[in-house]
């Protein structure tokens, strides 16, 4: 029955048996649980592994104190947890990078005349192809819309233009750093493009800059803090369905618009989950703060509060307290 927690058919027996007769001597449990002692003996050493069972206090006779199933077995799927969240976001990565790894791989179909990936070097090209896109498009735009709040700039010009795509029957989809709620014009000027038609949510962080044009290109940037380094454009339908399923992931687990103080799991808020996930991956400051769209000022302070929330005097402690606590889990918002 505890086999998706890790324990083997003997182990269980073994915890089983130790819940049930807590203080009869190991002798008696091994003969009672009909094993070997080897058999016995591996069980032990797979539920101490487990941290579901330890010498009982005040005791020298050498018995086992077995963890209660509320906090042991919790504990367990605390980890499972913990390690699925880390795999689901390594798929993401990997999705999103399959454009930079093939960026230097020749064309499946050379004959057709277009390489799959294309770099568009320095902003006014990355402009001049973006203005294609949007005279080009028929059905659809997805966009991850990275680095938090707009410049005065961009929000003039994108309104004008998602009127135009929606009064051409685009249907457009746009992801948002929750950090845009510390920002009000921009908070305004989303709340416009809602509004308008514009399908809008906001997640608490977002790997890259991208859109997606009726499912046949993307344009993906290079660096979103250096524009200059231009962008990626992906025409491979493989490809192509790697970022849509990114996309659509992202979405999925993302919020409506709305205000700014959406909870996580427990007393965390969304940014702050976001942020001990990060911080559970390695991730330095500077790497969270572009990820959320914050200052990297701001993401240190973050950081040393969920230091002090969860007592933990390192990061890694703190993953391993968040574990516990259930915080860090696969497809949570």
């Amino acid at each position: 029955m505890l086999g998706p927690l890790g324990l083997d058919a003997t182990a269980e027996t073994v915890y089983r048996a130790l819940l049930d007769r807590p203080h009869a001597p190991l002798t008696e449990q091994r003969s009672h649980a009909a094993l070997t002692e080897d058999q016995f003996e591996a069980a032990l050493k797979e539920l101490a592994r487990l941290a579901l069972v330890r010498p009982a206090s005040g005791s020298d006779d050498g018995r086992l104190h077995a963890v209660s199933p509320r906090l042991g077995l919790e504990m367990l799927l605390a980890r499972q947890r913990a390690e699925l969240a880390a795999r689901q976001q390594q798929l993401e990565e990997s999705q999103a990078a399959i454009a930079e790894l093939l960026c230097g791989l020749p064309a499946v179909h050379p004959a057709s005349g277009e390489p799959l990936v294309v770099h568009l070097d320095g902003v006014d090209h990355v402009r001049d192809y973006l203005a294609r896109i949007h005279e080009d498009v028929t059905e659809e735009i997805l966009t991850f819309a990275t680095g938090g709040a707009e410049n005065e700039e961009d929000m003039l010009a994108s309104g004008p233009l998602a009127e135009r795509l929606l009064s051409r029957g685009v249907r457009i989809r746009a992801v948002y750093l929750d950090s845009i709620h510390n920002h009000r014009p921009t908070v305004c000027h989303v709340t416009r493009l809602a509004s308008l038609g514009v399908e809008v949510r906001t997640a608490p962080s977002l790997s890259t800059r991208m859109i997606i044009a009726d499912r046949r290109l993307a344009l993906i940037a290079l660096d979103d803090q250096d524009s200059s380094l231009g962008a990626l454009v992906v025409t491979g339908p493989g490809l192509i369905a790697a970022l849509e399923s990114l996309f659509e992931s992202v979405w999925d687990r993302a919020e409506p618009l709305g205000g700014p103080e959406k909870p996580g799991d427990g007393p965390l808020t969304r940014q702050q989950h976001e942020t001990l996930r990060l911080l559970a991956r390695g991730y330095t400051d500077e790497a969270i703060a572009k990820r959320l769209g914050v200052s990297p000022r701001t993401a240190r302070r973050i950081a040393t509060g969920l230091l002090g929330h969860l007592d933990a005097r390192s990061r890694f402690q703190a993953g391993v307290h968040a574990a516990q606590l259930g915080y860090l889990r696969p497809g949570s918002r």
